[in-house]
């Protein structure tokens, strides 16, 4: 039977190299997991983008709307204030 200090060096030797095995295995395992993790985060990200083009295409065509309204407003009133000189014309007249 071997001298166990001529056993230690030779266990050591397989100790470490099983640790570096392991360590490989997991870290390629956390490698494929956060590439997983990275297309699924480029997803939403991609998913966010389309969103916000939408709200923004949105946000554009109310205040397209607001400023169309205001227009539209502001003619509306011309339209009754000249109404209005127009009536006082008349009755200033009779």
């Amino acid at each position: 039977m071997p001298e166990p200090t001529d056993m230690i060096v030779p266990l050591l030797r397989e100790m470490r190299d099983e640790t570096r095995r392991s360590f490989a295995d997991l870290r390629a395992d956390l490698d494929r997991r956060f590439e997983g993790v990275d297309s699924r985060f480029d997803a939403v990200d991609a998913r966010l983008r389309a969103i916000e083009k939408i709200v923004k295409a949105q946000r554009e065509a109310f205040e397209g709307e607001s400023i169309l309204g205001r227009y539209a407003a502001k003619e509306v009133e011309e339209r009754l204030a000249a109404l209005e000189r127009k009536v006082e014309a008349l009755e200033g007249k009779s």
